[in-house]
């Protein structure tokens, strides 16, 4: 499991999709921070990216985000924005993307906004193609030492569908398998379907533009009920006594889980899901990641206990959620994606893309093909020749 706590500023991996949407505006000139204000569209994570490269960039960030979200991102905001006024708070919680879109509409008719959208951003997906793929690569290499396992998948939330652009990575050079993670309770992949979460980071009820969906394998639906059970055992006193003292397992282990917030969980419980599915015994790696820690989610934690546990998480709660989301997870909810089923899913951004965004069918379309992605995939250096251009000239206009 890569962990994405290790970035800094934001303790999450959401700042280097935003570091790679501000440097294609930039290089391209079609962003001029002395004078416009960045606004960054996201579920949490991203737009905390986007306000802390602004900061250094010595512009205004502006955060959209959904309401809902935990505390803490808005805790985080609060003491980093320039103005409070950069921080607007859409209605709704993790499955309200489009509510995040019109607002973006909106402040796009005032020129000083240029909108950072890591939907549909392709810096996104390249960023995370090179630099997640190879991170995962080296995680997986480190861990083979003894060259007795194969890479067999990597395991992502779909979220604005940066981070899974890392399978893409993989597949083409290990031949393993992609694999889509989505909540339960808003099965959009799953089952064309809708509704509302709490695995927060993986907002939903759209296909992302930057989702390369023909190249994906598996999805893989997970219950927003298990990730919060899951945060309430791992991170609270009685969770951990119960895996330390009745299960066995070692302390710094339990400890590590700080590091793993709710989409990482999700993560975890639908590789397990997977390797049940696909009978994988020993030899089989899976590779995946936690997009940011537990430290994001206390205030989640503490709602779920009082509403669910109000006498407190004891050992037998710890027992049952242990045994029902971790010994009991289950091979359900995980469809091996056909060729027709891909395009089911492809053409559900359809309309998101088309008709709301404005997209035309032809670049839509386009994408279907593994030929689009692949010149992606072989543009980093052309980006990199910009950057050290856009580079040279800004140190030349500052000398």
């Amino acid at each position: 499991m890569l962990l994405g706590d290790r970035f800094p500023m934001i303790g999450a991996h959401k700042v280097l999709p935003a570091y790679a949407a501000l440097i294609e505006q930039l290089v391209t000139g079609r962003f001029d921070p002395s004078k416009q204000k960045a606004v960054w569209p996201s579920t949490g994570n991203y737009c905390r990216g986007g306000v802390a490269v602004s900061r250094i960039l010595g512009c205004r960030g502006v955060a959209v985000l959904p309401e809902g979200m935990s505390r803490e991102r808005f805790e985080w905001l609060e003491k980093w924005v320039t103005d409070p006024a950069d921080i607007i708070r859409t209605p709704g919680t993790e499955s309200n993307v489009k509510e995040i879109y019109d607002k973006c509409a909106e402040l796009r008719r005032d020129d000083s906004n240029v909108i950072l959208n890591q939907f549909s951003s392709f810096s996104n997906y390249l960023i995370h193609y090179e630099c997640t793929g190879r991170a995962a690569e080296d995680a997986f290499k480190a861990f083979n030492q003894d060259d007795n396992h194969e890479l067999a998948a990597f395991v992502s939330a779909t979220g604005s569908s940066g981070t899974i652009a890392a399978g893409d990575f993989l597949k083409r050079r290990w031949g393993s398998k992609v694999v889509a993670v989505e909540a339960l309770e808003c099965p959009t992949m799953l089952n064309n379907g809708y509704g509302e979460h709490n695995i927060q980071g993986i907002g939903d009820k759209h296909i992302p533009l930057v989702h390369n969906v023909m190249n994906l394998d598996f999805v893989v639906g997970v219950s927003d009920r298990t990730t919060d059970q899951l945060n309430l055992l791992f991170g609270t006193k009685a969770g951990r006594d119960y895996l330390e003292t009745r299960r066995g397992l070692e302390p710094a282990l339990v400890r590590a889980f700080d590091h793993i917030g709710i989409s990482g969980l999700a993560n975890i419980i639908a590789s397990i899901k997977l390797a049940k599915q696909m009978n994988y015994g020993p030899e089989k790696a899976i590779v995946t990641v936690a997009t940011d820690s537990a430290s994001m989610y206390g205030s989640e934690r503490r709602q779920f206990e009082e509403k669910h546990y109000a006498r407190g998480l004891d050992q037998v709660n710890a027992a049952e959620i242990f045994g029902a989301c971790l010994l009991g997870a289950a091979s359900d909810n995980v469809v091996e994606l056909t060729e027709h089923s891909r395009r089911a899913v492809f053409n559900l951004g359809y309309y998101t893309w088309v008709e709301q965004q404005g997209v035309s069918v032809a670049d839509f379309e386009r994408r279907r093909s593994q030929s689009f992605w692949s010149r992606i995939q072989d543009s980093l250096g052309e980006w990199d020749q910009l950057t050290i251009e856009f580079n040279k000239e800004a140190n030349l206009a500052n000398a």
